[in-house]
């Protein structure tokens, strides 16, 4: 199955009197991989965090969809204290469960867990406490989160930024694996390596859409996308 089409018409978003979206219209099609890009203040994540409903904002946004779907979100940065005692495991069963995590999991969600941990290859780290991990390890648990259940919609804001390379290439792989199947992706990126690798088409955000296209035919020095090659050639047979 495919994953929802996404559609903005006309958005206007504002904060504190000063514009940071102006007339914003564009559509994702469905099973489409989208790649969000602009300079640092842009705009990006505020479009995105609109569609979560997170923002208010003017215009209409839609997700276009037959019947009820299930959106999985990466968020660039997780505010959390880092000195609480709670393990990866204790992270991600407070995410899924509605019963408190200091009741324990469920056989059901710690299989779940488990089995999402075990796709970012961060299984054998499960009961290390999450408050000590680095940021590219954080976004790897939070991306595990986001695969609960596997989405139809996912969007994604910066997952890989502070990642190793071996990060990277997982988090590449899955996101491919699960667009290849029909989910729908949205991804704010600034690498344009990356982008050039993984997307079949492209946004440029600087307040409005300044570009709407195939990635490689973003302008160059597109704003807030960096030159750097990144990890080069790291998955084969991206759609472009």
């Amino acid at each position: 199955m495919r994953g929802p089409a996404v559609s903005f018409e006309h958005v206007n978003l504002q904060l504190g009197g000063v514009p940071i979206l102006h007339d914003v219209s564009f559509r994702a099609k469905p099973g489409e991989l989208m790649c969000v890009v602009g300079s640092n203040g842009g705009g990006k994540t505020s479009l995105i965090r609109s569609l979560l409903g997170q923002m208010p904002h003017t215009g209409t946004i839609r997700i276009e969809s037959d019947g009820p779907i299930q959106i999985g979100y990466v968020p660039q940065f997780l505010e959390i204290d880092r000195t609480l005692p709670l393990t990866v495991a204790n992270i991600m069963t407070v995410m899924v469960q509605r019963k408190p995590a200091f009741f324990g999991t469920t056989r059901k969600h710690a299989s779940e867990i488990e089995a999402a941990l075990d796709k970012v290859g961060f299984l054998e780290k499960r009961n290390r406490r999450f408050g000590g991990l680095s940021g590219g390890e954080r976004q790897r648990v939070m991306f595990a989160q986001a695969l609960m259940p596997e989405p139809d919609l996912l969007v994604l804001d910066e997952p890989t930024s502070n990642m190793d390379e071996a990060g990277v290439r997982r988090i590449e792989e899955l996101v491919l694996e699960l667009n290849t199947a029909g989910t729908t992706v949205l991804w704010v990126n600034h690498d344009g390596a990356q982008v050039r690798r993984v997307a079949q088409s492209a946004i440029v955000v600087e307040g409005t859409i300044t570009f709407h296209g195939a990635p490689g035919e973003m302008p160059p020095g597109a704003p807030g996308v960096a030159g750097a090659p990144g990890v080069a050639g790291a998955i084969t047979g991206a759609a472009t």
